[in-house]
């Protein structure tokens, strides 16, 4: 008499993906390495792309601290082609813009060169400019001296020298109270200033006196003229600024505002963080591929696995989903590793700088996202392959 045999079980998906994980389980270092590569591609977009975001979040938080209601103006060129100048009254003439609220000006001293001594070839001037500078600039510009004070009434009336944060770098002065060689006489270094992002020119300028400069070749007339103004005014004078400095050839003034070029400035580094990006997409599809083939080994290793399974009811439907799932699990633990150490860069980068922390979120969120599809596309051979496989192949190929 014969006994019937019992039918064959079936098996649910999740316990065929929970009993499948162990196949990557038993091979922990091949997972890790393939994880790994996910991990590097996801991390390199999104610590490129937040290191990205927070340079250009604490530069837009130095042009608010320093205001964007600043204009600047300077001479331009004639219609033959010469330097033009600004007319000894410009500064006074940009004071009565409606809207103005402080005017100040630097000087270029053409002939003058600074040293560190008398003993240095008068060449070598580590292109640094003998500027003449009203009292006022300081106040004008929103700038802070690093160490000493600026020029007043009575230092600038003698030789007594303000330098910008790199002129002091490039002359090797870390304080006030040093002398430097300009002209041919000494200076007493009263100040040195700390970084003018609005006005990079006056960094790796040495100023002194306006009146003092006058004895030495200076001719009074401006070389670049500092207008503040009340913020909702400022493009009214942006457009006054020209024919109000110099009405009979407005052409030969250029106006330009500091704070809207470094903000497209900013606007453009992001063409930069487009190529990064590309490179992390390039470092994580290599990421993809080696989980693709460490699904396509595991398929290898585990027929008589797949043969089991195929033989106690599992269709093969059951097992492609049992291996892409394993595919993509793989990738969404390596995206996962990816973002956490890429926020960590930009975090700690933020952190050393002192700038306010920006997350890109759209490379957080494009990371991880792409983490997964290419995870998906990984395992959709290896798990088409394994569901090929039919339990007596299986079973005798094992």
């Amino acid at each position: 008499m014969s006994v019937p045999l019992p039918a064959p079980a079936r098996l649910h998906t999740g316990d065929l993906a929970r009993v499948g994980f162990e196949g990557l389980r038993g091979r922990p270092l091949r997972a890790v390495l393939s994880a790994l590569g996910i991990a590097i591609g996801v991390a390199a977009m999104v610590a490129l792309a937040g290191i990205g975001a927070v340079s250009r979040a604490g530069l837009i938080a130095e042009i608010r601290a320093l205001g964007s209601n600043l204009l600047a103006a300077s001479p331009g060129r004639s219609l033959t082609g010469q330097d033009s100048t600004l007319p000894a009254e410009a500064e006074g003439m940009a004071g009565r813009i409606p809207g103005v609220t402080d005017v100040s000006a630097i000087g270029l001293v053409s002939d003058a060169t600074v040293r560190r001594n008398d003993r240095i070839n008068p060449a070598v001037t580590s292109g640094i400019a003998v500027q003449a500078a009203r009292e006022d600039l300081l106040g004008t510009l929103g700038g802070t001296v690093r160490s000493g004070a600026f020029l007043n009434a009575a230092t600038g009336r003698y030789p007594a020298v303000v330098l910008g944060a790199v002129a002091a770098d490039r002359l090797g002065i870390a304080s006030a109270g040093a002398h430097v060689w300009i002209a041919g006489r000494s200076f007493l270094v009263t100040g040195i200033l700390n970084t003018l992002p609005l006005a990079p020119e006056i960094d790796r300028s040495a100023l002194i006196g306006w009146s003092y400069a006058t004895g030495l070749g200076f001719g009074g007339h401006a070389s670049t003229l500092y207008i503040r103004t009340i913020n909702d005014r400022i493009s009214t004078v942006y457009e006054l600024l020209a024919p109000t400095i110099n009405p009979r050839n407005p052409a030969e003034v250029e106006v330009t505002s500091p704070a809207r070029e470094l903000e497209a400035e900013a606007a453009a580094e992001e063409t930069f963080d487009a190529l990064f990006l590309g490179l992390g997409a390039v470092a994580l599809l290599a990421g993809g591929v080696g989980v693709a083939n460490v699904m396509v080994i595991s398929v290898l290793e585990r027929r008589q696995e797949i043969g089991l399974r195929r033989s106690l009811g599992a269709t093969r439907r059951q097992i492609r989903m049992q291996f892409l799932t394993e595919s993509v699990t793989l990738s969404a633990l390596g995206g996962v590793a990816g973002v956490a150490a890429g926020l960590a860069a930009g975090a700690g980068y933020a952190l050393a700088m002192g700038w306010p922390l920006a997350l890109p979120m759209t490379a957080v969120a494009g990371g991880t996202g792409a983490a997964v599809v290419i995870g998906a596309l990984a395992g959709l051979y290896p798990a088409w392959r394994a569901a090929r496989l039919t339990p007596a192949e299986a079973l005798a190929t094992a």
